[in-house]
C-alpha cells in the first residue's frame, strides 16, 4: 500500500512538472504588446551579434597566426566567433521579454535528443577540435592519413581536407583521422627513400657497392647529410641482394622525382662498370630415371 507520505511526494512530482511545462510554455510566449520596433530591435541585435562574431574570428585569427600554429589560431577564433552569437541570441530573447533561464533549461533538454540524434555530426565536431587541439598536422604538410596522400589544405570542426597529387580533393572525418595512422612528411624536415638492387652472383661486392654509392651520390636532390648508405642485405635466389637509402625533401613530388633518377643512375652506373643485374629465372633438370631402360632407337 501507498502511504501518505509517499502520495505527497507523487502529487509533489506532477506538479512540479506541470510547473515547469508552463513555465517552459510562457517562455516562449513573448509579451503582450509587441510592437514591430521589438521585433526589428531584436532582429538588428542578432545580426550584430552575427558580424561582430565573423569580424572578430578574423581579427583573432589574423593576429594569433603571428604568435602560433594556423589551425589553433582558426580554433581560438572560432570559439570566440561561437560566444558572440551565442550572446547575440541571449540579449535577442532578453528584447522580446523571453524568459532567458528556462529558454536555455528547455534548449538543454532539446540539446539531449538531438546529441543522440546527430552523435556522428557531434564526434566529428569534437574530433575537430581535438584535432587542432594536438596538432599532428597544419597547413601545407603533406601527410598520409588512412591510405589517402597529399597536402592538408583546410581543418575544420568536421572535416580534414586534403589535396592529393592526382589533382584530387579528399575530405576526411576528423572522427576518421583522430583514429587513424597519421604519416606526417614535413615536420621532421626530410624523407628517406630505400631502393633495393640485385646483382648477379660472381660480381665483385665491393666494386658494386662502390658503384651504388657513386650513382646514387650523382643525383641531383639526393642530400649529402646524412650521408647515402648502400648496405648488403642478403643472398637472394638469383642475386646477391643490396638496399640503397638515401635522404631528400619531404614533398612527395621530391620523393617520386630522385627515386626514379636514383634508378636510372643506378641502372647506367652498373651497365658501365660491367655489372649485371639478373633477372629470376629457374633451372629444371630433365634426367632418365636409374631403373629406366634406354629406348633402342
Amino acid at each position: 500500500m501507498v502511504g501518505n507520505d509517499d502520495l505527497m511526494m507523487i502529487l509533489r512530482a506532477e506538479q512540479d512538472t506541470e510547473t515547469d511545462t508552463e513555465a517552459i510554455a510562457r517562455a516562449f510566449q513573448p509579451d503582450e504588446g509587441l510592437t514591430a520596433w521589438d521585433w526589428g530591435q531584436a532582429g538588428i541585435t542578432f545580426l550584430v551579434a552575427v558580424i561582430l562574431s565573423r569580424v572578430l574570428k578574423w581579427l583573432v585569427e589574423r593576429t594569433l597566426r603571428k604568435r602560433m600554429d594556423a589551425a589553433l589560431a582558426v580554433l581560438i577564433g572560432r570559439l570566440v566567433g561561437y560566444v558572440v552569437i551565442l550572446i547575440g541570441v541571449v540579449y535577442t530573447f532578453e528584447s522580446l521579454g523571453l524568459d532567458v533561464g528556462v529558454v536555455l533549461g528547455a534548449l538543454g533538454i532539446f540539446g539531449i535528443a538531438l546529441a543522440f540524434a546527430f552523435q556522428d555530426i557531434l564526434q566529428n565536431f569534437i574530433a575537430g577540435i581535438l584535432l587542432q587541439m594536438k596538432r599532428p598536422f597544419t597547413y601545407g604538410d603533406q601527410v598520409e592519413i588512412d591510405g589517402h596522400e597529399g597536402t592538408i589544405r583546410a581543418i575544420d570542426s568536421r572535416l580534414v581536407t586534403i589535396d592529393t597529387p592526382d589533382g584530387e580533393t579528399v575530405m576526411i572525418p576528423s572522427a576518421t583521422v583522430i583514429a587513424a595512422d597519421i604519416n606526417n612528411y614535413t615536420t621532421l624536415g626530410g624523407r628517406r627513400t630505400s631502393l633495393e638492387v640485385g646483382v648477379a652472383y660472381g660480381t665483385d661486392l665491393a666494386l658494386t657497392r662502390e658503384v651504388l654509392d657513386g650513382a646514387v651520390t650523382s643525383v641531383d636532390g639526393v642530400r649529402d647529410v646524412p650521408d647515402p648508405e648502400v648496405l648488403f642485405t642478403g643472398f637472394g635466389d638469383s642475386s646477391i641482394d643490396f638496399v640503397v637509402r638515401y635522404w631528400h625533401e619531404p614533398s612527395i613530388a621530391t620523393f617520386w622525382r630522385t627515386r626514379s633518377e636514383v634508378g636510372l643512375a643506378i641502372d647506367l652506373a652498373l651497365a658501365d662498370a660491367g655489372i649485371t643485374i639478373p633477372f629470376p629465372q629457374r633451372t629444371l633438370h630433365w634426367g632418365t630415371p636409374p631403373d629406366a631402360e634406354p629406348d633402342d632407337d
